[in-house]
């Protein structure tokens, strides 16, 4: 993920900032617990596209 995209990108649900996670290939909303898809290198910034954070995740990540 280009570095100058994901500074430029926020969470369409709370307008906070993401963290790309290369592993899964999403961008993470830590505040809204949520993982938007990359797909093909191009961010899907749908609501109704991301999945739900487990509470797992959300604690790995403090």
């Amino acid at each position: 993920m280009d570095a100058k995209l994901l500074s430029l990108l926020v969470c369409p649900v709370t307008k906070g900032p993401l963290r790309f996670n290369a592993e899964t290939q999403e961008l993470v909303s830590r505040s809204a617990r949520l993982a938007y898809p990359v797909r093909d290198g191009i961010p899907v910034m749908l609501e109704s596209e991301a999945r739900v954070l487990t509470e797992v995740e959300i604690e790995e990540k403090r």
